[in-house]
């Protein structure tokens, strides 16, 4: 039996949908690493009988770890640490080593704002220093300190690990949570798991589980793995989780992919379709262009990404009225007369154009109609014309339907342009054919 955790995070901003939480997924993530099993994640408001009964919860269905996220600042809606002390058992005390590196922190914001007194100063101060006793404190990053709080002697319970809020002060605190004691003790029922994920593009994700009772009829005992399937970002992510020893049924069910799906099977270690193009461009030393109408520059977003891109991305051009596609982008006038914005030859003449112009070895091309207005009968809303063009004259230009409101169709797109790009350096044909209907019609985000 391996040990079990839950994540509850806190905040009425996230409760209400305000905020989105970036916290609870990370943490899953680092849990799932570190082989304990997390059972569940709960968000609540911020206010103390909530945050009580989420713990109280986690208690009585056998959770040995709880990490929380929130709740640890100065004003009086922030609740966490004393929320816990009671659910531990454990008297809340003020910590005076803790109350002065918390002051040392805080000693800028005098000069920053001579008009805010000393005592609001330490009022704030010192709420933040009054931690559960017997708890390990966990150094600030912010003012918040991170808590690793073990139920109190005589008392049955989880351990609670309270981490703040913003994760640039969360996440440096978890690694140190993870290095005490009182971590280990708690997680001393963890089982060491191997976590491996295939990336494909271009096929419903009805046939991955097409795939999955495949593998099974073969003989593949995915009873033995924990395998998980998403569609995300119009590409799908086919997630498997197994014990060490169970590397070689992986391996299996693994080749059953590749052999079933060759084409669309792009990424066996997880790494993205911006990962490819940003090492196939340094790879090649090649630059890369874009000109953009639907997309609106998301495109070049991606591909500026990732930190050095500077050395192969030259810029790009959002080109969403006629007028700027002809004078900024190049687009002949009579492209545009004859077979209007939306179409496979306005597609190319942009990704000829910003290649032209801007110097740049590769091209991309984008437009279409977003949504969720401006569509026609013979060009309705998803429709999408995507070229890529490099200066030794290779091209492939793709029609597709998108699906979904506006933001999925201009993500959809998006992906759609890097997946073209990639196999262009790669020096592949396209293997669809360059126009067809949307690979992902049926699914479901």
């Amino acid at each position: 039996m391996t040990a079990r955790a839950a994540i509850v995070v806190t905040g009425t901003e996230l409760l209400g949908g305000r905020v989105s939480d970036r916290n609870g997924p990370w943490l899953a993530e680092r849990l799932s690493q570190l082989g304990v099993d997390l059972a569940h994640v709960t968000i609540v408001g911020d206010r103390a009988a909530d945050m009580l009964a989420a713990l109280e919860w986690c208690a009585v269905s056998g959770i040995e770890l709880v990490v929380t996220s929130g709740g640890l600042g100065p004003t009086a809606d922030d609740l966490t640490a004393a929320v816990v002390g009671t659910f531990c058992g454990r008297e809340m005390v003020l910590d005076a080593e803790l109350e002065e590196r918390i002051a040392e922190i805080l000693r800028p914001l005098r000069s920053r704002w001579p008009d805010l007194s000393e005592e609001t100063i330490r009022a704030s101060n010192r709420k933040q220093a009054i931690v559960p006793a017997g708890a390990v404190v966990l150094d600030p990053v912010g003012t918040a300190p991170g808590l690793v709080v073990p139920p109190a002697d005589g008392q049955q319970g989880p351990t609670v690990v309270v981490l703040p809020g913003p994760p640039r002060e969360l996440q440096p605190l978890w690694s140190a949570a993870t290095q005490t004691d009182a971590f280990a003790r708690a997680v001393a029922g963890r089982r060491v798991y191997e976590q491996q994920m295939l990336r494909l593009y271009g096929l419903p994700e009805s046939q991955i589980a097409e795939t999955l009772r495949a593998a099974q009829a073969s003989g593949v005992d995915l009873g033995l793995l924990e395998v998980t399937t998403c569609m995300r970002r119009a590409e799908i992510e086919v997630v498997s989780r197994y014990e060490v020893e169970h590397a070689d049924v992986y391996e299996a069910f693994a080749t059953v992919v590749r052999e079933r799906h060759p084409d669309t099977l792009y990424s066996e270690d997880g790494t993205s379709v911006d990962d490819h193009v940003a090492t196939l461009l340094l790879a090649r030393k090649l630059t890369v262009a874009a000109a953009e109408s639907c997309t609106g520059g998301l495109v070049a977003a991606r591909l500026t990404d990732r930190p050095g891109a500077s050395v192969y991305v030259l810029g790009g051009i959002v080109a969403y009225s006629n007028e700027v596609k002809e004078a900024v982008a190049g687009v002949p006038h009579a492209t545009l007369v004859e077979f209007g914005a939306v179409s496979a030859e306005t597609a190319l003449a942009l990704a000829d154009g910003a290649r032209e112009r801007l110097g740049a070895d590769l091209a991309v091309g984008v437009t279409g109609i977003a949504g969720p207005g401006g569509g026609t009968a013979e060009k309705p809303v998803g429709l999408v014309w995507v070229a890529v063009s490099s200066r030794d004259g290779a091209r492939i230009v793709r029609q597709a339907r998108m699906p979904g409101g506006r933001a999925d169709i201009r993500e959809r797109t998006t992906t759609l342009a890097l997946h073209l790009l990639r196999r262009l350096l790669l020096g592949e044909s396209d293997p669809l054919g360059g126009v067809q209907e949307s690979p992902d019609r049926d699914a479901r985000d």
